[in-house]
């Protein structure tokens, strides 16, 4: 492999001080040349399977094709993409001159490595019906399918399949040391909290002027809104949107609030004896006050939803569906008697001598999930349905998902996970019964085929026909109740500038912010 020569390699420190002067690339991160980053997850692993999603957003980490802000597909480390008419080969042309964080130059064998690593991990890239991926000389990648897959660009520009170096992988194909292709690379590793990147000057793309950028991890809510009010962290993500009307008093910050494809959605056990029967899910539906949890919990007023995806991913959106729709089909009351349910002398529900009880799990990593929960709790024991909130990890609805145990999860589901939402679709409504993160216990014959089709669906009209087909399944039967369309909410130091919104959650754009200058 081609090691990139010598000279390239700029002293970074100069060895004469003249003056008082010191240099600031001798000095390593300072509160002055780093932008620093504060978010509400922990990462544990240097693995892009596992959390690559803190890595690209910091810009270590790159992909053959990128999206834009439409949720298009559009070059990244491959300058250009064609597919075969029987839509079974694809072949990429990779981009000259990027060169790994380690020195070392990319080429198609690096790549074809990288993927076949990832290929063999947990995620959409081994679920794929791909037969081999294979180099066609030192620029091009060939990935051969068993059959035709649309989804293989988006699969492909998740972060989980990132190129990385062949120096960054060990024997058992662990990932011992992150060398990516970004503006940056790492300086320090240090989970579940903190990391620094520095930036890379033998970037392909647009180079970063800010020398560092840091990720500070910040779980609770008020704690990184102090971080936004005293200055320590320059961006903050994930804001508690009962924090914004202080936060605007301050001439320090500016705010943010950009839609996302992320939707808060209870996830119900249709298996559970309690809610087998759709007329079940549908009052549970109908007795939650969507636009009272939109404008007095989470004070964002018309972010209320009785859909899973948005409006912005139109194959999936119905238009159709109004609160009217959605009142039409009766009653909480009326729906719960007509199985048999009946409220007893403390106004709670019963039959047969059972109490219709069920317990909520949610996690703090999104603190407006617990408010909500809280309120959804008051709305169905409302109605008779005594519920138990427990605040946990978010591992725990995976967890009782496979064991069979949970009940009822409230989350916050990312359908833009992957740009075509059929990938998450199929991850979360398969014909397995649903996923971790999706449906549980919940079959559809004719919605397990429709997926199956889309796969490999390549006329837009005729896509759109069936994904409405689907979309309407879901909403009728409800598997998933959506409550609220998420708005991310965002304080940026006016000390940057350049900041720039990434509605897919791919990227911070470091490399696109320069410093105010005083």
């Amino acid at each position: 492999m081609k090691v990139m020569p010598f000279y390239k390699k700029i002293l970074m420190c100069a060895s004469i001080v003249v003056g008082l002067l010191a240099l600031t690339a001798c000095s390593g991160p300072t509160s002055s040349n780093t932008v620093s980053v504060s978010g509400a997850f922990e990462f544990t692993s240097l693995d892009p399977s596992k959390n690559g999603y803190v890595f690209s957003r910091m810009q270590v980490l790159e992909t053959l094709l990128d999206v834009n802000e439409k949720g298009l597909l559009v070059p990244a480390l491959a300058k250009e993409w064609r597919v075969s008419d029987d839509a079974r080969t694809w072949t990429f042309d990779l981009r000259d001159d990027v060169y790994f964080h380690d020195g070392s130059l990319m080429n198609a064998e690096a790549v074809v490595n990288s993927l076949l690593i990832a290929q063999s991990k947990h995620g959409a890239l081994k679920k794929a019906p791909i037969d081999s991926i294979t180099t066609a000389g030192d620029h091009s990648v060939v990935i051969s399918l068993s059959r035709p897959y649309t989804l293989l660009g988006a699969v492909l520009a998740n972060y989980a399949n990132s190129i990385l170096s062949p120096s960054a992988y060990g024997k058992d194909k662990e990932v011992v040391a992150l060398s990516g292709t970004g503006p940056y690379k790492v300086f320090q590793f240090a989970p579940p909290h903190k990391l620094v990147v520095e930036k890379f000057d033998d970037y392909w793309g647009k180079k970063a002027s800010i020398p560092y950028a840091s990720y500070l991890t910040g779980h609770r809510a008020e704690s990184r809104v102090l971080q936004a009010k005293s200055g320590q962290a320059d961006i903050v993500f994930g804001l508690d949107p009962a924090s914004l009307p202080s936060l605007q008093r301050l001439d320090t910050l500016t705010l943010h609030s950009n839609p996302i494809p992320r939707t808060i959605v209870l996830k119900l056990n249709s298996g559970h004896r309690f809610l087998d029967d759709v007329r079940a899910r549908k009052a549970l539906s109908l007795a939650v006050d969507r636009q009272g949890i939109a404008k007095s919990v989470l004070r964002i007023p018309g972010s209320e939803t009785e859909q899973i995806l948005p409006a912005s991913m139109s194959n999936w959106y119905l238009q159709n569906v109004t609160p009217e729709t959605e009142a039409a089909a009766g009653t909480p009351e009326s729906l719960l008697a007509s199985l048999g349910w009946k409220k007893n002398a403390q106004g709670m529900l019963e039959r047969n001598g059972e109490p219709f009880e069920l317990t909520l799990i949610t996690y703090a990593d999104r603190p407006e999930l617990t408010t909500v929960a809280t309120a959804i709790q008051a709305q169905w024991e409302a109605i008779g349905v005594s519920t138990k909130v427990e605040v946990t990890n978010s591992s725990a609805i995976a967890m009782g998902h496979q064991d069979g145990s949970l009940e009822v999860a409230l989350m916050a589901r990312n359908y833009g996970f992957i740009a075509d939402p059929l990938g998450v679709m199929l991850s979360d409504f398969g014909s397995n019964g649903g996923g971790d993160w999706g449906a549980m216990n919940w079959n559809n014959s004719e919605f397990s085929a429709d997926l199956m089709t889309l796969e490999h669906t390549s006329d837009p009209v005729k896509y759109k026909e069936i994904a409405q087909r689907s979309a309407q399944i879901i909403y009728d039967e409800r598997p998933m109740i959506p409550v609220s369309a998420y708005v991310q909410q965002t304080s940026v130091n006016t000390r940057i500038k350049g900041f720039r919104f990434d509605p897919f959650e791919r990227s911070f754009y470091l490399n696109e912010m320069e410093f105010v200058k005083p």
